[in-house]
């Protein structure tokens, strides 16, 4: 099959690089616009290294972007990380049309922050669904889907890099497969089941100390790397990340500091504590949370956050 790989970033490089590793005839590339004086994206620089025709519209809905699409006469269009909207006119174009990879098992966690959110809420299972795209947000026909576990100590970071990343690259090339053997189903999502969620931001991830310990335990886990959940000290933000819990009961406040050693902080929290080992305070880089607590002046007694 001519095949059109369509994403951005480290994931759209390793779907490129793996359908290049078994022969893929890929016959062109999309990626997202060029920042001005930033980083070339990486699979614009692995497709170039190929000689791969590199394509980086600023919209889609241009009739001299579907016209350069159309011309490449493709049979199939894999989408790995996109975040422009491309109608349907366009994901119509190949002759087999087009498949998308998306990090939940539709039609649940539709919407740009779909790792973060079952995490945050402290679900289970989670996993990735590849689906054939529609004019809806997430909301075309199913393909495939894998599940994965959520373990206690997943983070956003763990959870997509170390499961939902390699799994994603197995399944989309198990999706091309099927797509060439004609077996390649499109099942209808059930939209009883459907739930969306934007963006996981900061103002979301404010720590509430008087929440109970397992549903701060998820937020951080859940915001870690991004957004960063966060909370303040002596008025300034402070974001936390590398933590671990500790069941138990404990008399301190939730939100006091009961010890401050060299393996960072430990915050009371409503049926336990959090061991907190890596900070990054405001205008500030990541810093082991002993170090900060030093630098800050942070002493067992002190309360982080509102509480």
């Amino acid at each position: 099959m001519r095949i059109v790989v369509h994403g951005q970033q480290a994931f759209g490089k390793s779907i490129l690089e793996a359908l290049l590793n078994r022969g893929e005839d890929v016959v062109g590339v999309f990626c997202a616009p060029a920042a001005p004086g930033g980083r070339v994206d990486p699979l614009q620089e692995t497709a170039e290294s190929h000689n791969l025709p590199v394509y980086q519209p600023k919209s889609y809905r241009k009739p001299e972007v579907r016209d350069t699409f159309a011309a490449l006469e493709s049979d199939l269009c894999v989408m790995a990380y996109v975040t422009l909207f491309v109608p349907e006119e366009v994901l119509n174009l190949p002759r087999l049309g087009t498949i998308q990879y998306h990090p939940s098992l539709l039609p649940r966690h539709r919407g740009p922050s779909s790792i973060n959110w079952p995490i945050i809420w402290g679900e289970k299972q989670t996993g990735l669904t590849i689906f054939w795209p529609d004019n809806g947000l997430d909301t075309g026909p199913i393909l495939l889907q894998k599940t994965v576990d959520i373990a206690d100590t997943d983070t956003l970071g763990s959870l997509y890099f170390d499961q939902l990343y390699p799994l994603g690259v197995e399944a989309m090339l198990e999706a091309v497969d099927q797509v060439r053997d004609g077996t390649a189903p499109k099942i209808p999502q059930n939209e009883t089941d459907a739930t969306y969620e934007g963006w996981c931001r900061k103002e979301q991830v404010e720590i509430d100390w008087s929440q109970p310990l397992d549903a701060v335990w998820n937020l951080i886990r859940g915001a870690d790397p991004q957004p960063g959940a966060w909370s303040t000290h002596a008025g300034q933000e402070v974001q936390i990340y590398d933590a671990g819990k500790l069941p138990g009961t404990s008399a301190s406040h939730p939100g006091e500091v009961t010890a401050v050693d060299e393996n960072g902080i430990t915050v009371a929290a409503l049926g336990g504590y959090l061991a907190i080992q890596r900070v990054r305070p405001a205008g500030g880089k990541k810093m082991a949370a002993a170090a900060f607590a030093q630098e800050a002046g942070l002493l067992p007694g002190a309360r982080l956050g509102g509480s």
